[in-house]
């Protein structure tokens, strides 16, 4: 807030837990009371787990569904309320390449990223069938640098982290941003969300296997977990963090697919996805032909 002022902008923080509807609501109207119309919003809250399903507890599963998948669609519905009748505005749902694909170790939070993705694809639908110019994106995001992993509820022996490639949080800020003023369909950022997303499409079996191999300890550093750690899951832990996690020395700053993505016409990215599916069709094929 302090470096938007000190830019010569308006900001106000106001805090609310999004997995209360009215609280979200509220805090919508003093928003608009004390800045104006809401013409952007983006709905990023999140909370997870880190733990075998046979671990977890109901109240916890629950808790990261009111979260994550609940916090957006309360989200969701303060904004219509308020662009519907303006006729404008872009809903900005902030998703993951787990939306796509899930990953073992934190179930309650790629099922709530895959709720998000498909209540986002009906609600597109039913705006387009008004004729409405609200306008809802997606942008699904890889593995980022957040203190997340330091604060998200765990199980695990040792300490959390992101199943590598890392990126930047600006990353994912300049990704928004661009949803937000050009509001496509979906922006998934950066080439491991793309490459996972179609490679699951036509290999679901393989991913599966590699996943049981590289997504455990590729989730989980050796160094031990602290004995008593705060988390987030049920109330704010009393700390002060940043922007950034953690996994500075690994995280990479930008995305060359994010920029093409962002850059070139329509029509070259359709062509280029186009290239991308036939070449995997036919190494599918491929591999069925020698397949005993």
């Amino acid at each position: 807030m302090n470096e938007i002022q000190n830019r010569g902008g308006r900001a106000i923080a106001v805090t609310a837990d999004v997995a209360d509807p009215d609280a979200v609501d509220v805090a919508a109207s003093r928003i608009e009371a004390e800045l104006g119309p809401i013409d952007v919003w983006v709905n990023n809250a999140m909370a997870s787990v880190f733990a075998p399903i046979s671990q977890l507890t109901a109240e916890e599963v629950r808790r990261v569904t009111e979260v994550t998948y609940l916090g957006a669609v309360h989200g969701t519905l303060a904004a219509l309320r308020r662009m519907t009748r303006r006729n404008r505005g872009t809903i900005v749902q902030v998703g993951s390449t787990l939306a796509y694909r899930a990953i073992p170790l934190q179930a309650p939070y790629c099922a709530a990223k895959h709720a998000l993705r498909a209540f986002s694809d009906s609600l597109r639908v039913e705006l387009r069938h008004e004729r409405s110019r609200v306008r809802v994106t997606q942008v699904h995001l890889p593995a980022v640098n957040t203190p997340q992993f330091d604060w998200a509820r765990s199980k695990l022996a040792g300490r959390p982290r992101p199943l590598p490639p890392v990126f930047q949080p600006e990353l994912a800020a300049r990704a928004i941003l661009y949803a937000a003023r050009h509001a496509p369909r979906e922006l998934k950022v950066g080439w491991p969300v793309v490459s996972t997303v179609w490679l699951n499409k036509f290999f679901a079996g393989t991913i599966d296997r590699y996943l049981s191999r590289a997504a455990f300890t590729g989730q989980e550093e050796p160094t031990a977990a602290p004995a008593r750690r705060p988390d987030n899951l049920f109330q704010s832990p009393n700390w002060k963090a940043a922007a950034h996690g953690r996994f500075d020395d690994e995280a990479e700053p930008r995305s060359v697919a994010l920029q093409l993505r962002t850059s070139l016409p329509p029509a070259a990215i359709a062509a280029g996805i186009a290239g991308f599916v036939g070449v995997i069709a036919i190494l599918k094929r491929l591999g069925d032909s020698v397949a005993p």
